[in-house]
């Protein structure tokens, strides 16, 4: 596919990708196509959930090795929208001690599962944010779900995603793993496999 721009974001992680291609995109006209060229796996939802929400359009994804070329089309002035943030939120702190109170609620762990298993909140549900909209018959609509990522920009497209399908009370945990300070868990092997591991905190 012929791109007006290519956009190399190789090597980096959420939020990074996200934010190098809504600055570019800025600069092309509307009808032009943006190749955003990733290794992150995460940025395939991220790509998606942002497009969806900005009203760009996702063309799609090719995968080379492991690099992965996505596609984008910038809207024009009528299909733009400002992008949105979803407005229930919590800290890291606050989760934290709702937790330890015994509260009933769950925590849902949209990272890669890679992400997943070098550190996780203890008892964490995974599921992939591209994962996410296939799965939702999973979860009560009335259930209290925190949703968790690494930095809580892929956590904030889960969270619209479940509201728009009729969640009441599903919130956004702010900064994600990388501002939570709690006990975490992880699940590796010395073979690359996995299995539980003890509990620890994270850097």
């Amino acid at each position: 596919m012929k791109a007006n721009q290519t956009l190399d974001c190789k090597g980096l992680a959420c939020p990074m990708p996200i934010v190098k291609t809504k600055k570019a995109m800025d600069q092309l006209e509307a009808g032009q196509v943006m190749e955003v060229q990733a290794t992150d796996k995460g940025s395939l939802a991220d790509i998606q959930g942002w497009a969806r929400n900005t009203g760009h359009q996702y063309l799609g994804t090719v995968e080379e090795g492991n690099v992965l070329k996505h596609y984008l089309r910038k809207s024009s002035p009528n299909e733009a929208r400002d992008e949105k943030k979803h407005p229930h939120v919590v800290s890291a702190e606050e989760l934290q001690r709702k937790l330890a109170a015994g509260e009933k609620l769950t925590v849902l762990d949209v990272r890669e599962p890679a992400e997943y298993a070098f550190g996780r909140i203890p008892g964490a549900v995974s599921i992939p944010l591209g994962e996410l909209a296939s799965r939702i018959h999973e979860w009560n609509r009335d259930d209290e779900i925190h949703i968790v990522c690494r930095t809580g920009n892929r956590s904030d497209l889960a969270c619209q995603l479940l509201a728009e399908k009729g969640f009441t009370n599903v919130k956004n945990v702010e900064a994600g793993m990388y501002g939570w300070t709690g006990p975490t868990e992880k699940r590796l092997s010395k073979k690359g496999g996995t299995q539980d591991g003890g509990s620890g905190r994270t850097e």
